[in-house]
């Protein structure tokens, strides 16, 4: 079979290897726009059985004579499928929307949610706490989802904004409900969150203007200076004051307007094709100075850049001062300096005519001259390019192959590797507040690369030293989500950030041989714990978890669910004491409260002084339940030794009836998948563990039973020293009247150094597998 495209595109057959062929079928599915949809799928078992992707999926049985659409709901655009050669009704479908399966010959669809594979070509965000992020996908609209989930980032969490293939999405910074989108073609609309409003606030023609001509990716911009002000590019640029009800035009056509390049109405060749994708001569880039809202830049496809001093009564076209630029090359992206108004950078894309080459320009004089900033050791052509909001010697480039950084103005750059994939990067914003990069990529979804001030801080001279610590941001100390929620695999979920704090260092060198650790100390000098170092040179970023080690409470026959995690470390600044070979570099780290909450300092500490009350009183039981195991162990060893009809080994044997009696009123010990018992670890763990999981003040209820269990505590206290008492001063001497070795009791000290550095009923529980890489990125 093959569809051979001609002014009546048709399907043909050949039955001898294509000797001979016979016109088919014209039918609308075989001739829908064959350019674009040119795959055939032919049923492994039933050659009489076609699949032709298109809009929808077209199926004939009958040899490509006639077709029917698939059944069942999938999104449109289907560019490739597979039939499953052992079993002919699976099939796999590739769409603009994704992966689905269908076990039934396409009458019903399953999609698979599991796949980063995201398209988006913008990214922005909101100063919500914690904050979205907002961007467009390709052929999937536009959407909103948080930096930050219950249970990470899930499907769920997302919400639609805007339709079509989405480009560029923003809320709107004084109503947050409010969200801007912009689909193909300059379509925008002012999306309300709450009530799901849509208006499309598009500027139209006004009488005897010009068709307005706007890219596929029309560029939106909100003014970062002036509230309600938005601007929009066609072949001109317009400006709004209230949001989008009104529109005027602010310059003339700043393209090149070359009548060669605008004949989108003959696109196609055989088959014409005029979706607005095809326009070109258009603004493709604007950028007002965050320094001066008369400053205003813009780009176009056709390679100019233009800029206005005062608010668009009059451009200037500094193209031609950019050197050894290809004319007409696209202009990707203009950048304003956020921190000198005379400064700005431009990216420069020219892959549409087979020149890959990576372009990034500097101005420091509005444009009258420009510097390259492009390296040998770039690769890919440029889409954006980022100034640090802090430092202005650090700057963010993406290219069609990955993400890049320079630390000295654009002087030199190095490329993000490790957790990032050399993906193509469409655009980066940088959040004000919380510090982070968050960056679009064409393929891989959005990243967020967390808190950059460590980085802000690399200075050359930083650079020069053996050690120096790069400090952060100060850490919230999160206590996690408690939900229920079964999702199953077939949904990716996105990362959230760990709950821990990161200690970042520069090492000039690599360590290689000798000591090197962390200890992190309290406000008192006191030893909190160790972490291994992270040894490579260069950035080297080691997660704290925040916790203590989990209490160590009496074995038995279950895990004592409340009990398997440490509680958080209580907020304040921490020194950190990094040790190299011998020689001590201090640093500090700042925890702070969850920013999202809102418990008072006072119920914080009330928390944390309950939750540490409790967690002296599950060591103090299981220091007595490990003493209580150590004496029986002891005295069954010594029984073992005995004959049978010694009246010291019943003796011994009384005691150890005793000691286990008395240690099945410590915990739980029956044997069973569900455990329904309840003995003073239990009782104990259970309000440990909703005190420790709750940030904020304990119930007065929790408040009363702890003063019980307090009680109970002494009491299985006292009853042990009894034990260990008189009670075993009677044991140990009949044993020496035996010559045998007396029962040792085991010591708080012995039991402490013994604990120091294990973990509870489940090793470690809460030390979670953290990556130690240059820079944290989920």
């Amino acid at each position: 079979y093959t569809v051979g495209e001609a002014k009546k595109t048709s399907l043909s057959r050949s039955d001898d290897q294509g000797t001979t062929w016979t016109n088919v079928s014209s039918a609308a599915e075989v001739g829908s726009r064959p350019f674009y949809f040119n795959t055939l799928t032919v049923d492994p078992k039933d050659y009489n059985k076609i699949f032709k992707p298109g809009f929808n999926l077209a199926i004939s049985k009958d040899g490509g004579k006639s077709f029917q659409n698939a059944g069942g709901q999938y999104h449109g655009d289907v560019h490739a499928l597979w039939v499953n050669p052992v079993d002919t009704a699976v099939l796999y479908m590739g769409t603009d929307g994704g992966v689905y399966r269908s076990n039934d010959s396409g009458q019903h669809w399953i999609q698979i949610r599991n796949l980063p594979v995201s398209q988006f070509y913008h990214v922005s965000f909101d100063m919500k706490q914690p904050y979205d992020v907002y961007g467009g996908l390709q052929d999937n609209g536009s959407w909103t989802g948080p930096s930050q989930g219950v249970a990470g980032i899930t499907n769920a969490d997302w919400q639609n904004t805007g339709i079509g293939d989405g480009f560029w999405t923003f809320a709107d910074p004084a109503s947050p409900e409010i969200v801007y989108a912009e689909y193909q073609g300059g379509k925008v609309s002012r999306f309300n969150l709450r009530t799901k409003e849509r208006q499309s606030i598009q500027p139209l023609p006004k009488a005897g203007e010009p068709k307005y001509r706007f890219n596929w990716n029309t560029p939106i911009e909100l003014s970062p200076t002036t509230p309600n002000t938005i601007y929009i590019g066609a072949q001109f640029v317009f400006r709004s004051r209230d949001r989008g009800q009104t529109w005027e035009r602010i310059s003339d056509d700043l393209t090149t307007n070359d009548p060669k390049k605008l004949q989108q109405d003959d696109s196609g060749g055989l088959t014409p094709d005029n979706s607005s994708a095809e326009n070109h001569c258009t603004v493709y880039t604007i950028a007002e100075s965050p320094k001066d809202p008369q400053l205003v830049w813009a780009g176009t496809d056709d390679g100019n850049v233009q800029v206005t001093t005062d608010g668009g009564k009059s451009w200037t076209n500094v193209t031609a001062n950019i050197p050894n630029l290809p004319k007409f090359t696209w202009v990707s992206t203009i950048e304003a300096s956020p921190s000198d108004r005379a400064t700005a950078y431009a990216t420069f894309d020219g892959h549409t005519t087979g020149d890959m080459k990576t372009y990034v320009y500097k101005t420091t004089d509005l444009g009258k001259t420009w510097t390259s900033l492009a390296t040998d050791s770039m690769k890919g052509y440029a889409h954006v390019v980022r100034e640090d909001l802090v430092n202005p010697k650090l700057l963010f480039l993406g290219t069609e192959h990955g993400l890049w950084f320079s630390l000295d103005g654009g002087g030199s750059w190095a490329q993000f590797t490790g957790k990032f994939p050399p993906a193509a990067v469409r655009d980066i914003a940088i959040h004000p507040r919380d510090m982070d990069v968050v960056i679009a990529t064409h393929g891989r979804g959005i990243y967020i690369l967390d808190d950059i001030s460590p980085i802000r801080k690399l200075t050359p001279d930083v650079m020069q030293s053996d050690v120096a610590f790069l400090e952060g941001k100060p850490s919230e100390v999160k206590f996690g989500a408690q939900i229920q929620d079964f999702p199953g695999d077939d949904e990716f979920v996105g990362a959230n950030r760990p709950e821990a704090a990161f200690i970042t260092y520069w090492l000039k060198e690599r360590h290689v041989t000798g000591d090197f650790s962390i200890q992190i100390l309290d406000a008192k000098g006191t030893l909190i714990t160790t972490l291994t170092a992270g040894k490579r040179k260069g950035i080297n970023r080691v997660a704290w978890p925040m916790r203590l080690k989990p209490p160590k409470v009496p074995s038995g026959a279950q895990i004592e669910g409340g009990s398997v995690f440490g509680p958080v470390v209580p907020e304040g600044v921490y020194t950190v004491k990094l040790i190299k070979d011998g020689k001590e570099y201090l640093g500090k780290v700042t925890l702070v409260g969850d920013l999202t909450l809102s418990h008072s300092a006072k119920d914080r500490a009330l928390q944390q002084a309950t939750v540490m009350q409790l967690y002296g009183m599950l060591e103090r039981l299981g220091y007595i339940g490990e003493a209580v195991q150590s004496l029986k162990k002891q005295v069954d060893e010594r029984a073992a030794g005995l004959k049978p009809d010694d009246p010291l080994k019943k003796d011994l044997g009384a005691y150890s009836d005793r000691l286990d009696a008395f240690y099945k009123t410590l915990v739980a010990t029956k044997e069973g998948r569900v455990q329904s018992e309840e003995q003073l670890r239990e009782k104990l763990g259970l309000v440990y563990g909703d005190v420790n999981g709750y940030a904020g003040r304990p119930t007065q209820a929790q408040l009363d039973r702890i003063t019980v269990l307090n009680g109970e505590v002494d009491k299985a206290n006292q009853a042990y020293t009894a034990l260990a008492g008189a009670d075993l001063t009677t044991i140990n001497d009949k044993l020496k009247a035996k010559g045998l070795q007396p029962v040792t009791p085991l010591s708080k000290e012995e039991f402490d150094k013994k604990n120091s550095a294990a973990g509870s009923q489940m090793e470690a529980a809460d030390e979670r597998e953290f990556s130690r890489i240059g820079v944290y990125l989920r």
